[in-house]
């Protein structure tokens, strides 16, 4: 009896947490591009210091404050060139600024320098540099639109309610057990179907971007969402834990909630810019 209570709690923290998170994010994209500016600055950031405390569970000793740094001003710095407050010119910096954590480490006097050096770099390239890309969807007309980043948003989220939906009433043939023993190729079928209908759906709406254009964001998010899904597991079970915080209770921490959204970004920046 007290674990049917303790699942209905559980279930019923998850609800009201989804929903509210999903109420701020809507909102605070929809309402300015300011809000939506902060919402994804404050995201960033915490992302990649969650990154950082993940990887110091095996002794791996990033330079944080040189990752929350670099993380910041590359997400920063790509708002203001877009918004044309600075030259592109200076994102030049950007490269002598990479090479700092090669010269800060050897004043660190850590184990392992250059693993402390890769994985300080992977937090700003796995969390920030996407999250920076998500400009270019917000302002591919010039001034800044919500429609397609709340659409891609959506489209995140049909392909894991069809993905759960289906994997759970026809779900046989596993996907990539070894990483996820859950995920289905039923599930995904299921999955992808759904996304594809939500993307015909927004379309109609959001007519920043032309059907064809929905349509194949949300092949990306089909494919890619599942394997940016994957990708974190394999980085969760590489250090051997469960979530990859307790920040959002019920639902994990920032790379739980978006690991798909970060694996699709490029993928979708890529296909707009060049087809």
């Amino acid at each position: 009896m007290s674990n049917k209570i303790s699942t209905l709690s559980n279930l019923s923290q998850r609800i009201i947490v989804g929903v509210l998170g999903g109420a701020v994010f809507i909102g605070g994209i929809w309402f300015s591009e300011w809000t939506y500016f902060l919402l994804f600055l404050a995201l960033t950031l915490l992302g990649v210091a969650e990154f950082y405390r993940l990887v110091a569970t095996q002794g791996i000793k990033p330079n944080r404050t040189l990752g929350l740094v670099l993380s910041g001003l590359l997400f920063v710095s790509v708002f203001l060139v877009i918004k044309e407050l600075i030259p592109a010119t200076l994102l030049y910096l950007s490269l002598p600024v990479l090479f700092l954590s090669l010269i800060l480490e050897m004043y660190r006097k850590k184990p392992q320098p250059f693993t402390n050096i890769s994985f300080t770099l992977l937090g700003v390239v796995y969390v920030a540099g996407p999250f920076g890309l998500l400009h270019l969807l917000g302002y591919l007309r010039g001034a800044y639109s919500w429609q397609p980043i709340l659409g891609v948003l959506f489209l995140i989220w049909a392909a894991d309610t069809g993905a759960y939906i289906f994997g759970k009433s026809f779900g046989k043939h596993k996907l990539f057990e070894r990483i996820s023993p859950g995920k289905t190729w039923e599930g995904w079928a299921g999955g992808t179907v759904v996304t594809l209908l939500v993307a015909y759906v927004l379309a109609l709406f959001f007519t920043d971007l032309v059907l064809y254009q929905w349509i194949g964001i949300g092949l990306i998010v089909a494919i890619f969402g599942v394997l940016g899904d994957l990708v974190e597991s394999l980085l969760k079970r590489s250090l051997g834990v469960k979530d990859s915080g307790t920040l959002l209770p019920g639902h994990g921490g920032i790379l739980d909630r978006f690991d798909s959204l970060l694996m699709v970004i490029p993928f979708i920046v890529a296909f707009l810019k060049v087809i």
